[in-house]
C-alpha cells in the first residue's frame, strides 16, 4: 500500500528530532545577513538561532525570501518517482509566496505524473502554527487516513489553528509595516505590547494591547482559556524569539490554568517570522472554536 509523504518548509519552526522523527521532507527558506544567504535548515547547520538573534539586537538588517518553484520540484519528484504520494503543506500565502510556489510546482508535476497524487494545501499558519498543523497531520496519517482525507481534514481545521503572540520590541514590527512609527514609539515609551494573532487569511493581526512584558505573556493564556476545544488532551505547541524562560512561564500557566496534560512542545521562532517580530516574541498555539 502506498504511504503519502508530506513535504512542508522551514517556517513549521518544528524541532529538527521531531521532523526526522515524523519522516518529513522540509524545504529550507532562506535569509539574508550581514551580506551573507543561510538557508534556514531546522538543525540550525548554517547558523545557530542564538547567534542569529544577538545580530537582530545588534542592529544587523535582515530580509528573507520564499522557497521558489524549483526547490520544490526537486524535492518532490524523487518521492513521486519512489511510488509516493505527496502532501505538501506551506507556509502561508498570507505571509509568503512559498505557497504560490508550491502549488505550481504541484500543477506541474501532475502532469509529469498523472499515476500520481499530489496536493499542495496552503496551511494559513505561521511558525509552530504551521509546525502544530503539519504535526496533527502526521498524527492523521498515523492513523490510517488516506492522503485525500488528510487534505480535507486540514482544510477544515487550519482554522481552528489559533496563533496568539506578542513581542518585546515593537521597532521590529514598525520595520515590517506592522504598526507606525508613532505607535512604536509611544509603545516603547510606555512598554505597550501588542497581542497579535494570525487571521482566517493568514495575516497578521494586531487585537489588544497590554500595559507591560508578564501582562502580555497572561494575555496569550487568557486568550487560549476563551477560546480552546478540550485543553486538558491538547498538545500544544509555542515559540520564542530566544526567551525560553518566558515561553517556560506560558508553559506552566496553560498547565496550571487549563489542566494541560502532555508535554507542551517549545522551539524557536525561526529567522523567517523572527527577523520580522524580533528578539522576545512568544507565540502560543493550539486549537479553538475558532481563530
Amino acid at each position: 500500500m502506498n504511504t503519502f509523504s508530506i513535504v512542508t518548509d522551514s517556517s513549521c519552526d518544528l524541532p529538527a528530532p521531531m521532523a526526522q522523527e515524523m519522516d518529513l521532507t522540509v524545504l529550507p527558506l532562506a535569509f539574508v545577513m550581514q551580506g551573507k544567504e543561510y538557508y534556514n535548515y531546522l538543525d540550525e547547520r548554517e547558523i545557530p538561532l542564538h547567534t542569529f538573534y544577538e545580530a537582530l539586537r545588534a542592529g544587523q538588517p535582515c530580509t528573507t525570501s520564499a522557497v521558489n518553484v524549483e526547490a520544490f520540484t526537486s524535492a518532490m519528484e524523487p518521492l513521486l518517482a519512489a511510488g509516493k504520494d505527496v502532501l505538501c503543506i506551506a507556509f502561508s500565502s498570507g505571509l509568503s509566496n512559498t505557497y504560490n510556489a508550491a502549488a505550481v510546482a504541484v500543477q506541474e508535476l501532475s502532469q509529469k505524473y498523472p499515476e500520481r497524487k499530489i496536493y499542495a494545501v496552503d496551511s494559513l499558519c505561521a511558525s509552530l502554527g504551521q509546525g502544530l498543523l503539519v504535526y496533527l497531520a502526521a498524527q492523521e496519517r498515523a492513523k490510517g487516513k488516506g492522503i485525500e482525507e488528510v487534505r480535507d481534514w486540514l482544510e477544515t481545521e487550519k482554522f481552528h489553528l489559533c496563533h496568539w503572540f506578542t513581542v518585546e520590541d515593537l521597532q521590529f514590527l514598525k520595520r515590517g509595516g506592522r504598526v507606525s512609527a508613532a505607535t512604536a514609539l509611544v509603545g516603547t515609551m510606555l512598554s505597550i505590547k501588542p497581542v497579535m494573532h494570525m487571521d482566517n487569511a493568514g495575516h497578521l493581526i494586531n487585537v489588544s494591547k497590554a500595559r507591560g512584558r508578564r501582562p502580555s505573556l497572561t494575555a496569550l493564556v487568557d486568550r487560549m482559556e476563551q477560546l480552546a476545544i478540550d485543553p486538558e488532551e491538547q498538545t500544544v505547541f509555542i515559540s520564542h524569539g530566544d526567551s525560553l524562560e518566558d515561553a517556560q512561564f506560558v508553559a506552566g500557566e496553560v498547565q496550571r490554568r487549563l489542566g494541560v496534560r502532555k508535554p507542551v512542545v517549545i522551539n524557536y521562532v525561526g529567522p523567517v517570522i523572527g527577523a520580522h517580530s524580533g528578539p522576545g516574541t512568544i507565540a502560543l498555539f493550539f486549537l479553538g472554536r475558532e481563530r
